[in-house]
């Protein structure tokens, strides 16, 4: 059977959400060890510049058979999680990562945390959609930023806050600096704000 010639049209008819953007994202920490005083998950939310939504891996099992491989599902592994942060004048969320990190391994004697519990978090990072728009009369818009897509991190801890390069050579930048978090596990989460689990 022939297969139909793809047009532009039928690709626009297919492509009715506009496709999803990159830069239309929010990270959240609601919740920060006790320890960690100081934390703002709102300035957060503004000043984290970029993120990731996660891989899914499953490893595999090679077992040789007769001169030929076997590839069998392995256990499921999960990557760093790594978020880029711009660093305000205060200082409030690197002094937020370096406490907590601190609070996991102490600088002056490397003693730390015991209790798993005590410095492990859950993390969100939400896509957003353009939204709906409905234009009026007097040419002005409504328009919200919807969640099409919740991911929800388990038990995270970071495990680097990267360096801040100085330079006089430097200028017309700002200062930003990545985290590296450790992750148990993560949900997807629908878009219909219940929290339903699908994946």
């Amino acid at each position: 059977m022939a297969r139909a010639i793809r047009t532009i049209t039928d690709f626009k008819a297919k492509l009715q959400g506009g496709a999803a953007r990159p830069n239309l994202f929010e990270v959240s920490i609601p919740s920060f060890p006790s320890s960690v005083t100081g934390w703002d998950d709102e300035t957060f939310n503004f000043l984290c510049k970029a993120a990731a939504l996660p891989a899914s891996n499953v490893a595999q099992i090679e077992v040789p058979f007769r001169g030929r491989i076997l590839k069998v599902a392995g256990d499921r592994t999960f990557d760093v999680w790594t978020v880029t942060v711009i660093n305000d004048e205060d200082f409030k969320l690197r002094t937020a990562f370096e406490q907590w990190m601190n609070q996991i391994s102490k600088l002056d004697n490397a003693t730390g945390a015991t209790n798993p519990g005590s410095y492990m978090v859950d993390a969100y990072v939400h896509q957003l959609g353009r939204g709906a728009t409905k234009f009026s009369t007097s040419n002005t818009s409504d328009t919200t930023n919807n969640p099409l897509r919740t991911y929800r991190f388990y038990d995270i801890f970071p495990t680097n806050v990267s360096q801040i390069d100085l330079s006089y050579d430097t200028s017309d930048t700002i200062e930003e600096y990545t985290v590296d978090f450790q992750v148990q596990w993560w949900q997807a989460e629908g878009n219909d704000q219940t929290g339903t689990a699908i994946v």
